[in-house]
């Protein structure tokens, strides 16, 4: 299957919808319905467990009969893409000009969003399909930043570093969590194993600075360890904008 294909095919489902039919019975579904559809058992079982079979068995329709509306799989993701990253229009409007509050509560959103939809993470999105939903996301970002002492291109850099700083975040979140349940290890089982090494290795005193590490250095949560990060990241960004460099 052509990629560029695939691409002019997604674009027309995006903007234009399904096509009128002219001949024929009524369709039985609308593209709002499989896209949802499709979004919930990518949330529940993984985009791998996703394919045109098992979503057509989810809608009660027969395989081929989905293919009449949605070419593939790869459409597919396209259009389950858009409808998750795709904001509200408004969302930053009670922000004023407050460039700082936009770019937060669009870190913040964004988190939310990989989280409920892990999937996402799964998708190449370095060459995002343009959707209505993700154009009117970034039309919505670009105007939240209008204040932002900094051209369009420098904007777009300090979009994209926030982006990289979300998903690098939520991925260490994921993948944590998914621990336990590939090892078949608890947590308390997995540094129990490891503390005599570790004590072994203070010991030692090889390695200088680690007998001063407090033991609850690695107790904080993963909203702390966001806060944390994404304050660092603001803080540093406003004070290169306000002593003009």
């Amino acid at each position: 299957m052509s990629t560029d294909n695939a691409l002019v095919r997604s674009q027309k489902l995006l903007w234009n919808g399904l096509p009128e039919s002219t001949k024929g019975p009524r369709p039985a579904l609308t593209l709002d319905q499989i896209v949802v559809s499709a979004v919930e058992l990518a949330d529940t079982e993984g985009v791998e467990a996703l394919s045109m079979r098992r979503l057509a068995r989810e809608l009660g329709v027969g395989t081929m009969s989905l293919y009449r509306y949605v070419p593939g799989k790869v459409e597919l993701i396209n259009l389950m893409v858009d409808r998750v990253v795709g904001g509200s229009r408004d969302r930053f409007a009670d922000l004023g000009d407050d460039w700082r509050a936009v770019l937060e509560r669009s870190a913040r959103q964004g988190r939310l969003t990989y989280l409920r939809h892990p999937w996402l993470l799964q998708v190449n999105l370095a060459r995002p399909i343009l959707g209505p939903g993700s154009v009117a996301d970034f039309a919505a970002t670009m105007r939240g930043l209008r204040s932002m002492p900094l051209t369009d291109r420098e904007k777009v850099a300090v979009l994209t570093a926030v982006e990289g700083f979300v998903v690098g975040t939520v991925r260490e979140e994921i993948l944590y969590e998914k621990a336990a349940e590939e090892t078949g290890m608890s947590e308390e089982e997995f540094w129990e194993l490891q503390l005599p090494y570790l004590e072994s290795a203070v010991e030692t005193g090889e390695f200088p600075g680690l007998e001063d590490v407090d033991e609850g250095a690695f107790d904080g949560t993963w909203e702390e360890t966001f806060d944390t990060g994404l304050a660092a990241m603001l803080d540093g960004l406003e004070l290169r904008l306000t002593s003009g460099h």
